[in-house]
């Protein structure tokens, strides 16, 4: 049985793969994820740590489901995601995590349909009491052209790259949607100089597929 690494497929590795030297401009298809909504402060509150768990248990029992049914399909499980956003952007500057929105996600396989997953939800109501189970939601998510660069390092270090992605956008286009971060790094294991993540932005419309 060969295991797919979706992020290295030839439909889906520019959305994962990106540069800490060069902002690329891509176009982000309409993809299916498995999503929660919160809010506040996501280093303290229960309600983020919460929210992760209850992902990355649904995606892993649907992945396990999978790999004994019958097409006998194993995959990698895709990365953690974030759209963060606040009523009133201040709040980031500020940096008052309190009033930081979120929504976390994980990308699903076109193959992980939403009768797998609502079964995987089931299996995980009844052998586990996770608070956030009953927040989940799978939604269909269209980003379109965005621009994107790889920030390596602690999360409270992404300031100067966040900088330079949002000026490059600025001069061509203007920003559009919600800030986007794929944590491509496990933290619990990697040095946080190591870090590695992806941080993507929409753009109001699309100019020249260019590096800087």
């Amino acid at each position: 049985m060969v295991k797919i690494d979706l992020k290295k497929s030839p439909e889906l590795k520019q959305l994962y793969q990106a540069s800490a030297k060069a902002i690329v401009e891509l176009d982000v298809p309409a993809l299916n994820y498995l999503m929660v909504d919160g809010q506040g402060d996501p280093n303290t509150s229960p309600g983020y740590a919460q929210a992760v768990e209850a992902l990355f248990t649904v995606s892993y029992t649907a992945k396990f489901m999978l790999k004994k049914g019958p097409q006998a399909i194993d995959y990698a499980v895709m990365p953690l995601e974030g759209l963060w956003w606040a009523d009133d952007m201040a709040a980031f500057s500020t940096n008052d995590r309190a009033r930081w929105k979120w929504t976390m996600m994980i990308m699903q396989p076109e193959f992980v349909t939403n009768d797998v997953l609502a079964e995987a939800m089931e299996q995980v109501r009844q052998k586990k009491a996770l608070p956030a189970i009953d927040r989940l939601r799978v939604a269909r998510f269209t980003e379109g052209v965005c621009a994107q660069l790889l920030h390596i390092g602690p999360f409270t270090e992404e300031g100067p790259s966040i900088e330079r992605l949002h000026a490059y956008i600025d001069e061509r286009s203007g920003r559009s949607g919600k800030h986007h971060e794929i944590y491509l790094s496990d933290i619990r294991r990697a040095d946080p100089k190591n870090w590695k993540t992806i941080i993507r932005q929409p753009m109001l419309q699309s100019g020249p597929k260019r590096p800087v």
